[in-house]
């Protein structure tokens, strides 16, 4: 391999991007800061924390958000559109304070994938669009001949 050392305007940095090689590895990164009082930064937290738990499922099992913004949309609009708020499949649910998050109540992988991909089918049967996935997900469902067993 080689060492490449570059600043983040050379990276394109934008919403969950960047134009880093695909096969580039980092290794280190510097970040730079400013001197800020204890109590600020306790208190720009709390705010975060606040407005997080306010719009999303907090303290349950989920990936975060599920399905990529397809370009011009929102993927949770879609979701409620297509009736997927709420939407369960074992102990998969599509979540009912924020739909783009899937959470779990200890549901299989199976129910994941399965529910996942029910909304995907009904978000492109009502709009067209088909939304990818961001959760980055591993292994092979059950029933692909090739799992281990």
């Amino acid at each position: 391999g080689r060492i490449h050392v570059v600043d983040a305007a050379e990276l394109g940095f934008s919403y969950r991007r960047c134009c880093a090689p695909a096969d580039w590895v980092f290794t280190q990164a510097v970040f730079a800061g400013a001197p800020t009082p204890k109590d600020e930064i306790a208190a720009r937290i709390a705010e975060i924390k606040g407005e997080r738990a306010a719009a999303q499922p907090t303290g349950g099992r989920t990936g975060g958000s599920t399905f990529m913004n397809p370009p011009g949309e929102k993927a949770w609009r879609l979701i409620d559109q297509a009736g997927c708020r709420g939407l369960r499949i074992g102990g998969a649910q599509m979540s009912e304070k924020h739909c783009n998050f899937l959470t779990t109540d200890g549901g299989s992988a199976a129910d994941v994938e399965a529910l996942g991909e029910e909304v995907r089918r009904r978000v492109r049967e009502r709009s067209g669009i088909d939304l990818q996935w961001e959760i980055k997900r591993i292994g092979r469902p059950a029933d692909d001949p090739g799992a281990l067993s």
